[in-house]
Parts: C-alpha cells; structure tokens; sequence
C-alpha cells in the first residue's frame, strides 16, 4: 500500500472557505476506496481573527443541509507568519505552523490572497514536502477558480463554497489516484 497523502486548507479566518473544504473532503474521505489512502486532513488561516472559534454557523448549516453532520473544528492560524501591516496579537497561540509545510503533502489556498501568504512563507522552507496551490487548480473548467469569501454575504454564498468545494475535492481525488474508482 502506497504512503497516505495529507492535505491542508487555508483561507483568512479558518471559519468559512476552509472549513467548508475541509468538511467536505473529510467527508469523502471516509468513504471506500479514499479512507485507506488519505491520511492527516486538516484546515487552517492566515489570520487570527477566529482563533478556537467553531466553524461559522453558515458552514456548519451548508455541510449539514448536504449530508454532512460529523464534522467538528476549532480555528487556528499559520504559525510564524503575520500579514503584512498587521501587528502579532498576544492571543494568537494556535496559526498555521512553518511545519506544516513538512507535515501536509498538499497545502490548498481558497484564493490568491492566501496562495501570496502562503508562497512567501514556504520560501523559508525551500525544502519542505508541501504542494502550496490554489484549490481552484482543480476546478475541473481549465481555468482557475477562487472560493470566494462568503463572510460578509447570504446563503448563496456559502452554498458556492460548497459546490466549488466539492467539485474541486473530487476533482482532485481524480488527479491523484486515476486508478481509483469513487463511489457515487
């Protein structure tokens, strides 16, 4: 049996975007023939706004409404990194680790902004295992796709999450293992 692949989300706060992906993908995860091939999933910001903060209650609603009802998380951040012109706030104890980097095979950003954070912090680890990409590399269209932030919006916003969030986790289950195939 080949070695378990691990995979990291990330968004801002770690209460919308990647938590919707990391549901979803621990989801399909769990089902045969993926639960033997994946390891460690996990998700994560690169800001500390929501440190230990559940998941926002339109996420949980969304994984719910699509079958999803296992799922539990407490936020954290990328350790060692602070967005430019943001101060380091004393509270943030748990943020994305530099070792993450050697933890996670994949490391997904939801949007650009993240991918940027998340590029210039792997430079300090040049030689770390991580694949850092935009999760939209697996949108499936030939083009890239974003999640964007549903925060400050409705529903529809997080039901997009969930829809590019699945697609792309499929997608990607795709791309790694070709010679699997998925239960419907």
């Amino acid at each position: 049996m080949a070695e378990q692949i691990s995979v990291l989300f990330v968004c801002l706060g770690n209460i919308c975007r990647s938590t919707m992906a990391e549901g979803v993908f621990q989801s399909l995860a769990k089902k045969s023939p993926y639960q033997a091939r994946i390891g460690k999933i996990d998700s994560c910001g690169t800001g500390g706004y929501h440190i230990g903060d559940e998941p926002d209650d339109r996420t949980m609603s969304m994984l719910e409404a699509n079958g999803i009802m296992d799922y539990v998380h407490a936020a954290r951040k990328v350790i060692g990194y602070e967005p430019r012109g943001r101060q380091r706030r004393a509270d943030c104890v748990e943020k994305v680790n530099a070792s993450d980097f050697d933890k996670f095979d994949y490391i997904f950003a939801m949007d650009r902004s993240n991918l940027a954070d998340l590029q210039r912090m792997k430079q300090r680890k040049p030689n770390s295992k991580a694949q850092v990409m935009l999760f939209g590399q697996y949108s499936g269209t030939g083009t890239a796709e974003v999640i964007s932030d549903p925060y400050y919006g409705g529903r529809q916003g997080f039901a997009t999450a969930y829809e590019q969030a699945t697609r792309f986790s499929k997608n990607f289950l795709k791309d790694v293992f070709p010679d699997v195939e998925a239960e419907p």
